[in-house]
């Protein structure tokens, strides 16, 4: 007989250590960075929707949004692309944040730096939203960079996780 899905039964008997969410603080820290780096892409609307504002938005433009960026300010178009970008770090930073509350274990050196750098991401890419806005290139690079370092602290505080099993 064919069952189609009989590949996924071999993919669930994969385990992987697991802790209860409840019982550790580094559990709290990632899924509140995880909601707090979702908070911030819903925050880079914010400056994006002002510029829209200053650039007349009406009904009509919602048939072809992307045709009113030429009619943004310079300000207003660096918010359209720091909106944009705010989704790319996040979908990197999801999954680790997710990998390390699933998987990672309180108490070693590097745990208590992948929770500061769970707690630092948020706050990295507010930063990064609002010097791309105003136009502070270097302050912007050292907040991405600070934000790509996070994520992968994360990733690595996850991935020694399931490597300790």
């Amino acid at each position: 007989m064919f069952l189609p899905f009989a590949h996924l039964a071999q993919l669930a008997a994969v385990s992987l250590p697991v802790q209860p969410l409840g019982t550790a603080a580094s559990g709290a820290a990632y899924a509140w960075s995880l909601v707090l780096s979702g908070a911030v892409v819903v925050a880079s609307l914010i400056p994006l929707g002002a510029a829209r504002s200053q650039a007349d938005f009406t009904p009509a433009d919602l048939s072809a949004p992307r045709a009113m960026f030429e009619r943004l300010p310079a300000w207003g178009k660096r918010a359209n692309w720091a909106h944009q970008n705010c989704f790319e770090a996040f979908s990197l930073h999801a999954p680790a944040c997710l990998l390390a509350l699933v998987t990672a274990r309180e108490g070693s050196a590097t745990a208590a730096v992948a929770l500061a750098a769970a707690w630092l991401h948020p706050a990295l890419r507010l930063g990064y939203i609002g010097a791309y806005v105003a136009n502070q290139a270097p302050l912007r690079s050292l907040c991405w960079a600070g934000g790509i370092l996070c994520t992968a602290l994360l990733y690595s505080e996850g991935l020694r996780g399931v490597l300790r099993g």
